[in-house]
């Protein structure tokens, strides 16, 4: 069954504050393999510009993910999330993610669309830091496959 398309627009409250520490960006950017040195060395990160040290660029990933767990557990949405894969990701950044943020993200329902009886939902998630400062926009595109014919 197609997702309700009344959706489209709709915003939920922003997520709890979440803290970003030092060892997370370094545990973050140990799996995924990037050894430059501004994630994890406070002078490097300084000699850039920087006063603490700052996270890879898909790190919020973890946080924008999760608030838009919002929406797929809305039940008057009615995602059926046990058919949903994670279809694309992008972010669009005004400044990185540093040690010691404290982030909140707010998701919107960007869109919803039903391609070959998949349901397909965009859903964008505002990042902003403790003074309210734009930090980052993250668009994540979930797709719900069809339910299989008996």
């Amino acid at each position: 069954m197609a997702l309700d398309q009344s959706f489209v627009g709709r915003t939920y409250p922003p997520t709890a504050p979440y803290e970003v520490g030092r060892e997370k960006i370094r545990e973050f950017a140990e799996a995924v393999g990037d050894a430059n040195p501004v994630y994890t060395d406070r002078d490097a990160a300084a000699a850039l510009g920087h006063a603490e040290v700052i996270a890879p660029p898909t790190f919020v990933f973890a946080i924008t993910f999760a608030a838009a767990g919002d929406v797929v557990r809305d039940p008057q949405l009615g995602l059926d999330y046990s058919r949903v894969v994670h279809g694309d990701q992008k972010f669009a950044y005004r400044r990185p993610v540093r040690a010691g943020d404290r982030l909140t993200v707010t998701s919107t329902i960007e869109s919803i669309k039903s391609l070959a009886g998949n349901d397909v939902i965009d859903v964008r998630g505002e990042v902003h830091d403790e003074d309210g400062e734009h930090v980052v926009t993250a668009w994540t595109k979930l797709v719900a496959r069809a339910a299989e014919e008996a």
